[in-house]
């Protein structure tokens, strides 16, 4: 048997002897803590973005309205849906402790199924709503999530693809209405998560983040992916990150290796690029993220491989605040 307990993880043999179980044996070794920043789950998927809708056709798979097929589910978690109780067995699996649940428009939006699960399972998952700022009704959506639900994390997709963008004109993320949503963030001391496109998409807004950082410097802001860019943008990268280093701004590395395809494991450019993030940002404000289930849906891939291809390109001393500390206190309070 296995128990987890105060960073070791202890594994005790049994044997029975005249109807009574006895341990004969006790090994202690070290295991790392892990929490995925950047995971997400669904009942129902309802995708939308720049192809239009996405729906589910079985086996894992999805169709958007474009007739385009998409890998969603990995083989064994799902049919048609990727639940919580599912996310729950891939971590028990590969030893995540925690895990943030994020929306966007691939998957689609589903604050009540999220509301739901973090009742469920608090001490798993911390979850971040999301809304569309063009709805008529975004002022009582985002009261009813703050005021109703008790949402302290947002998540805004910005991107060109399966973002706000990708079905609203381009627009400033420091907008004068965007701004008045991150205020009422800001004063219960919340968190928005931003996934803005790659660089060179109108999402890509390096300088409108830092704006928002500076004038709201009580509200923490995740950068998703790493600003999400390409084999080929390393001076963007760069510069982003640069422009971004605020000490209330973190980035999360998720799907960071599917950013920069095509390239096969361990992914030497996405390394690169997490070198060039902890020269500029540094490892304090640095997340592991998987953005399953999607990232694994494909055949060869394992999570245990985007542990590895991470924690290789990071220096030993940094390994516990990418893989666990900066997310638990960003996220889950420091508890």
């Amino acid at each position: 048997m296995f128990f987890l307990d105060n960073h070791y993880l202890f594994l005790t043999f049994f044997s029975k002897n005249n109807g009574f179980t006895a341990p004969v044996e006790s090994l202690s070794i070290h295991a790392m803590r892990i929490i995925d920043a950047h995971a997400h789950a669904f009942r129902t998927l309802a995708g939308f973005g720049a192809d239009g809708e996405l729906r589910a056709i079985g086996n894992g798979k999805a169709m958007w309205a474009t007739g385009n097929i998409a890998d969603i589910v990995p083989e064994g978690y799902g049919d048609r849906d990727f639940t919580a109780e599912s996310l729950l067995r891939l971590m028990d699996e590969n030893g995540i402790e925690k895990a943030v649940l994020l929306q966007g428009g691939l998957l689609g939006f589903d604050n009540h199924y999220l509301y739901e699960v973090k009742g469920r399972y608090p001490e798993r998952f911390q979850a971040a709503a999301t809304l569309d700022p063009f709805c008529r009704s975004h002022e009582r959506i985002l009261r009813h999530l703050i005021d109703d639900l008790g949402f302290t994390v947002f998540k805004f997709e910005m991107s060109t693809g399966c973002g706000i963008m990708g079905e609203h004109p381009d627009f400033p993320l420091d907008a004068p209405f965007m701004m008045d949503i991150y205020r009422e963030i800001a004063k219960i001391g919340g968190v928005v998560a931003f996934d803005l496109g790659s660089p060179g998409d109108g999402s890509n807004q390096p300088e409108a983040v830092r704006h928002i950082a500076d004038s709201f410097p009580d509200m923490k802001i995740a950068v998703c992916h790493l600003m999400s860019p390409r084999k080929n943008h390393k001076e963007q990268l760069i510069k982003g990150l640069t422009v971004m280093n605020r000490e209330n701004i973190y980035f999360d590395l998720a799907a960071l290796h599917w950013k920069v395809r095509p390239e096969e494991y361990p992914f030497p450019t996405a390394q690169e690029f997490i070198r060039i993030a902890l020269d500029i940002i540094g490892a304090d404000r640095l997340m592991w993220g998987t953005d399953v289930p999607t990232t694994i849906a494909r055949p060869g891939l394992t999570i245990q491989m985007l542990i590895d291809y991470i924690k290789d390109a990071a220096p030993a001393d940094s390994v516990d605040r990418i893989f666990y500390s900066n997310a638990e206190s960003l996220y889950f309070g420091g508890k």
